[in-house]
């Protein structure tokens, strides 16, 4: 009979050639449990996804709720279901007046091709300005803003049209002009190593959009929902974008994403052609259930109000002299270290003392530090002495 993690590796696609092969049972707060029963503090969130932790019981009674009446019912956009309806309204209730409405989706990468169509449909333009470094999903589209040509040589031809500036940098600025559909942005670059941009520059940009009627889009898929500090990483920064994109911690747990925008700009689909963009599954009523709980424990626990002192204690707890930086915005960080070689070791050393991060796509030689935002200080000490000791043992 063979084994689960054979079965795995037998009929299950795989991505890479040595995937870490940790089989858990369940998982509840910040820790995830193994067959044996050890736990492991889960400090990157599913990669920015579980903000609340694991099960929380207010997103699973919702979940459990909404399955007592019904699942899938139609594509999206053609019924209305509650769900999706009290989901909407509260995300526009917390976001500033000019997002006026919400297109659910069923990931990240799906929210940023339906606004890349958005964008090119509403302005009739075709150029796309990108950033270097940038991530924002694996789909065609997606990979075609993506600002490393490692991950996409082997996927060209892609979109024509797009053009690469660099992240933080006023003097791209002008390559944005009258021909510019759209910026498309992460508010906190995720992927290159957790790279926050100065305020100064975010309102340039959000100026020269303006100036030239280009559409800024921001990607927050990893950024919104306390992440940083903020419910949104653009409240740091004193701007506003024109379509914001959504996912990850969206639903609490269970698949959602969304691109928002004002009913002017989102009306474009709905004629010429009719059906502009089309979802089947975008918005299921579980998803959105999950997400709507989410979101008011989110508030209710005022757990946002935590996020910096909880950043603090890490940046103050993680000092050693192999540590050459520690960047990032509330528990959004990424700790530098010398070499790719040299965080792997000490990642994998991490996971064997029951303590699971990663390193970034594009930014090799830094450790992910995300943990759900209701990790408590006690736990935060906990998982930085794991890291100091894996960090002493490879220096």
């Amino acid at each position: 009979m063979p084994t689960l993690r054979q079965l795995f590796l037998s009929n299950n696609a795989q991505t890479t050639n040595f995937p870490l092969l940790l089989e858990f049972e369940r998982a509840e707060g910040i820790y995830m449990y193994d067959k044996a029963g050890r736990a492991y503090i889960d400090l990157i969130s599913g990669i920015g996804v579980s903000n609340l932790g694991h099960s929380n019981p207010f997103v699973v009674s919702a979940i459990k709720d909404q399955l007592d009446k019904y699942m899938h019912l139609m594509v999206y956009g053609e019924y209305v279901q509650t769900p999706q309806v009290r989901f909407a309204e509260k995300l526009i209730s917390l976001l500033p007046a000019n997002f006026q409405s919400v297109y659910f989706t069923n990931s990240g990468a799906e929210a940023v091709e339906g606004a890349l169509k958005l964008a090119k449909r509403f302005t009739g333009r075709q150029q796309i300005i990108a950033f270097h470094n940038s991530y924002h999903g694996s789909t065609h589209g997606a990979l075609s803003v993506m600002g490393n040509e490692e991950f996409k040589q082997a996927y060209r031809p892609l979109l024509p049209g797009v053009t690469f500036i660099n992240f933080n940098n006023q003097g791209d600025l002008d390559k944005i002009n009258e021909q510019t559909a759209c910026v498309i942005i992460e508010t906190i670059q995720g992927e290159a190593g957790i790279r926050v941009p100065d305020a100064a520059y975010m309102q340039a940009l959000r100026a020269r959009c303006s100036e030239t009627g280009t559409l800024l889009i921001l990607d927050e898929i990893q950024a919104a929902f306390g992440r940083t500090g903020k419910l949104f990483a653009f409240e740091h920064f004193n701007i506003v974008p024109d379509i914001l994109l959504l996912a990850k911690a969206l639903g609490g747990g269970m698949p959602v994403g969304a691109f928002i925008a004002s009913h002017d700009i989102m009306s474009v689909l709905k004629e010429n052609p009719i059906l502009g963009h089309i979802t089947t599954f975008g918005g299921h009523p579980v998803c959105c259930a999950a997400g709507l709980a989410a979101l008011e424990v989110l508030i209710n626990e005022d757990l946002i109000s935590t996020v910096a002192r909880k950043e603090a204690l890490f940046r103050k707890l993680l000092i050693h002299p192999a540590i050459k930086q520690i960047r990032g915005k509330g528990l959004m960080l990424a700790i530098e270290l010398e070499s790719f070689d040299l965080n792997k070791k000490i990642i994998d050393r991490c996971i064997e003392h029951g303590v699971i991060t990663d390193w970034f796509l594009h930014c090799s030689n830094a450790m992910r530090i995300a943990p759900p935002l209701i990790i408590t200080h006690d736990e935060i000490k906990k998982a930085c002495e794991v890291i100091l000791e894996a960090v002493e043992h490879y220096n």
